[in-house]
């Protein structure tokens, strides 16, 4: 006995030292799998977590994070943009720096910057950590950037005689400069806030008497120089009011614009900025030479587009452009223009005030041999038809047909008018149903049948509104054709679907897809937005309880469902669960 308890303890005495040496080790493997505040970089970027985030703000006087989700597709897309700002940024020696927080792995840093949406870019300067700036700049390596640049050094270059201001002026086709009796002014201030946000265009500041002699000017003024159209207009501030950062920025955007734009897309802003989206667009085989105009055409915010649709390579349609062009002006909004002598400066010039309209309309021409071929399904048409005219509203995607029998500027006129004025009934898109639309179990709404469907008062109707190229769409189509199933045999009760990028309805308007709406059975035309977990039987109990979700008592649970039916979860729940329009 005594010697098999030897051998026993001789046996087991290795494996417990191993056991104590492991555990030494596995302790010293988590206390390398801690988090330090040591500062790694990844292309450049600062990798950053709450660990040493706090670091990165005291030895960084800039900081832009982007806080990200790795299965986001945005996220995914800027990445390499933001990297080749972080090494452009690096190569100039600025002082601005980048950084990136994988916002689903650092829960404690999201929850503090209330990041709701990816990617979430946010400015931090000087240390301060309570009041981050929201970046507002554009979503590519450039942009980045210049918005950077922008918070390095002055936001406007001081002129401080006609010498700097003419070549100043003459720099660039566009150029903004405040003239300001008082640098100090807090109208002068505003428009270096401006001046900080609009880094697409150089800003300079003037505050000599000669330079308010050169330009014709007696009061605090802000000039916008620019080699086409009418060459300069001007805003003067307001002796009562002052000068408000929003109207400027607006102003600013809408007269930087040429009276007639020429459509032109842009390749990716991390988001959408035109009617249909990117993606749903096919890659254009025509290189363009020409500057993108899209970011241009979306970001003035002008809430009327008047398009012509013209095939450029047929030279009669191309001289349609001159009455375009004609009307565009009485359309603008009101500026005080420059008129007589040289844009660029002359003593004692004559101004008046003049295109005065409430309501701004921008005119864009659309090439249908071009890059126009891309949006042409939104409208509806074919490169065949042009050349055609519509008018847009923006709030809505309302859109308006002008009847072909002329081109004239005064029939333009008059159709502009008319639309505005509320004398013109909307151009609906509507597809022709398929021959088996209602023997489906999911049934195909198109345009025209819409109306007798949806509000049929002894039918109670589930509408999908989706567009084709919509993955979130695309991802919850298995669960509504088996929603279709489940109830086919309900005769008080339908499922549907209509395509809303091919058929539009005059009194519902659809801004992002997938869109639920519920139309109960009896009178009084009702809708009900739903707006929960897109799974068939959260579906069901929606509509076994009459178009609302019963009451329950939340789920404890230490990871939040992600119930809004992204493409994937999120343990923040803030996923993109919509594209929009």
């Amino acid at each position: 006995l005594v010697w098999l308890l030897v051998l026993a303890l001789a046996w087991l005495g290795p494996a417990l030292g191993a056991e104590e040496e492991d555990g030494e080790v596995v302790a010293e493997e988590e206390d390398e799998d801690v988090l330090s505040d040591e500062l790694e970089e990844e292309d450049g970027v600062l990798v950053l977590h709450e660990h040493n985030f706090a670091r990165a703000l005291s030895e960084h006087e800039l900081l832009l994070v982007e806080f990200y989700a790795p299965w986001c597709g945005h996220c995914q897309r800027l990445a390499p943009a933001f990297a080749e700002a972080a090494t452009t940024l690096r190569n100039e020696s600025s002082p601005a720096w980048l950084g990136k927080v994988d916002a689903t792995a650092q829960v404690a840093l999201a929850n503090e910057f209330g990041i709701t949406s990816y990617p979430t870019l946010k400015l931090f300067r000087g240390g301060n950590r309570t009041h981050p700036l929201a970046y507002t700049g554009r979503m590519d390596a450039k942009g980045i950037v210049h918005w950077m640049q922008r918070r390095v050094g002055p936001s406007a270059t001081l002129l401080e005689d006609a010498t700097t201001a003419t070549t100043f002026i003459s720099s660039r086709d566009l150029v903004v400069i405040g003239f300001f009796k008082d640098l100090e002014s807090e109208a002068a201030q505003v428009f270096h806030e401006v001046a900080s946000e609009m880094v697409d265009m150089p800003f300079g500041v003037a505050e000599a008497a000669e330079l308010f002699e050169a330009y014709g000017l007696s009061a605090d003024t802000i000039c916008l120089f620019k080699k086409f159209d009418e060459g300069r207009a001007d805003f003067p501030v307001d002796p009562v009011q002052g000068l408000d950062a929003a109207e400027l920025t607006r102003l600013l955007r809408i007269h930087s614009l040429e009276l007639v734009m020429e459509y032109t897309p842009e390749v990716w802003a991390g988001h959408c900025p035109v009617p249909i989206p990117a993606r749903a667009m096919a890659p254009s085989p025509h290189p363009s030479p020409a500057p993108q105009t899209s970011d241009q055409i979306f970001g003035a915010k002008i809430p009327h587009h008047m398009l012509l649709f013209l095939n450029k390579s047929a030279p009669a349609q191309l001289e349609l452009r001159d009455e375009f062009q004609k009307v565009a002006g009485a359309f603008r909004g009101e500026v005080r223009r420059y008129h007589g002598g040289d844009a660029a400066g002359g003593r004692g010039a004559p101004w008046h005030l003049c295109c005065v309209s409430p309501t701004q309309v921008l005119f864009v021409v659309v090439d249908v041999a071009g890059y126009g071929a891309e949006v042409l399904p939104f409208f509806g048409l074919t490169p065949a038809e042009a050349p055609t005219l519509r008018l847009v509203k923006m709030e809505n995607n309302r859109k308006y047909q002008m009847d072909q029998d002329t081109f004239s500027d005064t029939a333009i006129r008059d159709f502009i008018r008319a639309v505005l004025d509320g004398k013109r009934k909307p151009h609906l898109l509507s597809a022709e149903p398929p021959e088996d639309w209602d023997t489906r179990p999911v049934k195909v709404l198109v345009g025209k049948t819409f109306e007798q469907v949806a509000f049929d008062e002894t039918k109670n109707v589930f509408v999908k509104f989706y567009a084709p190229w919509c993955s979130h769409c695309q991802a919850m189509a298995a669960a509504w054709e088996e929603l279709g199933e489940r109830y086919k045999d309900h005769e008080d009760i339908i499922i549907a679907e209509m395509d809303s990028t091919a058929n539009e309805l005059e009194n519902i308007t659809i801004a992002g897809f997938p869109t639920m709406h519920y139309f109960p059975a009896g009178p009084g035309r009702k809708m009900v937005e739903y707006k929960s977990a897109r799974d068939v039987e959260t579906f069901s109990k929606f509509l076994e309880n009459g178009g609302t979700l019963p009451e329950e008592p939340p789920a404890v649970s230490e990871t939040p469902e992600n119930s809004t039916g992204s493409e994937e979860p999120s343990p923040l729940g803030v996923a993109e669960t919509r594209e929009e329009l």
